[in-house]
């Protein structure tokens, strides 16, 4: 799905929601405990129950991962799952890749060409190195790591250089040189309220990925005051929230009111550019 595809989507469904599937076996509902395919049915209901109310969908390789090779083919049972049926979806696969060279590319090929993944999250830690193999592939898109809301980012992130530029801001404008709005966004924290308007100014045209909204304590209003452009600019990613909203048999059904709630308050933000 290319940037004008996906704009034309979140204003058709006035949502600009993204679903996390981060399908923790540990806390799947008690009602799939006799499943013995129960993380793929769970992601299966979650994906139909929440379509309507979203853009996006961005599975975490790591909880996949974690569960072995059952894990590694739900992961992939579940990306053809959302292009069979959902192809008009945004798919995203959150996995932070950021190694170098032909790992760099191997992880491209795994993510855009076995899984079918319109963009893979990548940490620009090493460079340039890390990030180009992901856009040698045509159509897709880099989601870099530009300024995360964990504790530990101030480690690095807000450092500032001999002229008071802090190290985020440098990576951005570096990435510059490398992408363009057509092939990367940038992850943002949701907690960084203002923060997000410093990116902004940096990258006025690219969209944003933006965790953290809803269990995390990220204000959608901060968010949109800060980021949301006459293109919409954001995806506003939010997991917890949605897929553990219910634990019981209506799992579901508590995953879209949810979702629909989200994507109310979305689309009240959305006519407000229309003003």
């Amino acid at each position: 799905m290319n940037r004008k595809t996906l704009i034309e989507k979140i204003f058709e469904r006035r949502s600009f929601l993204c679903v996390g599937l981060d399908s923790d076996m540990s806390k799947l509902p008690a009602c799939l405990a006799s499943d013995h395919d129960a993380m793929f049915t769970f992601n299966r209901a979650i994906i139909d129950a929440t379509a309507p109310y979203c853009v996006a969908y961005k599975p975490n390789a790591a909880f996949y991962e974690a569960a072995g090779i059952v894990g590694e083919s739900t992961l992939q049972r579940t990306a053809q799952y959302l292009k069979e049926y959902y192809p008009d979806h945004f798919l995203i696969l959150d996995a932070k890749r950021g190694d170098i060279g032909n790992t760099a590319r191997m992880y491209a090929r795994s993510a855009f060409d076995i899984l079918g993944c319109d963009a893979v999250t990548v940490a620009p830690y090493m460079g340039s190195d890390s990030v180009l193999p992901f856009l040698e592939h045509e159509g897709h898109f880099v989601v870099l790591l530009a300024l995360t809301s964990n504790g530990g980012s101030a480690d690095f992130q807000m450092s500032r250089d001999e002229k008071g530029k802090r190290l985020f801001e440098r990576v951005i404008e570096k990435s510059r040189e490398w992408g363009n709005a057509d092939n990367m966004m940038y992850v943002v924290g949701a907690t960084r309220g203002s923060l997000i308007g410093d990116v902004r100014k940096l990258v006025p045209d690219n969209f944003l990925l933006v965790p953290g909204v809803g269990a995390q304590g990220g204000s959608l209003e901060d968010v949109c005051q800060y980021g949301l452009t006459k293109d919409c600019g954001l995806l506003v990613n939010s997991t917890r929230g949605i897929i553990f909203a219910d634990s019981s048999e209506h799992y579901a059904e508590g995953a879209a009111a949810a979702a629909h709630a989200l994507q109310e308050q979305m689309a009240a933000q959305l006519d407000k550019l229309k003003h």
